[in-house]
């Protein structure tokens, strides 16, 4: 969440030495840097659903 808003990664670049873009599912796009720091969940416990992916 930024700013009370929930984003959804659609795509992850790597854009050089410790750079990554991110592009959200409603098209806005944010870069880190080495120093950035950011906190992430994920919206479904991938443990729960194993047996699903076989």
């Amino acid at each position: 969440m930024v700013g009370g808003q929930e984003f959804t990664v659609s795509d992850m670049t790597a854009l050089g030495p410790g750079r990554k873009r991110l592009t959200f599912t409603t098209g806005e796009i944010f870069t880190m840097n080495p120093t950035t720091v950011l906190w992430a969940a994920r919206r479904i416990d991938p443990r729960l659903h194993r047996w699903m992916r076989r």
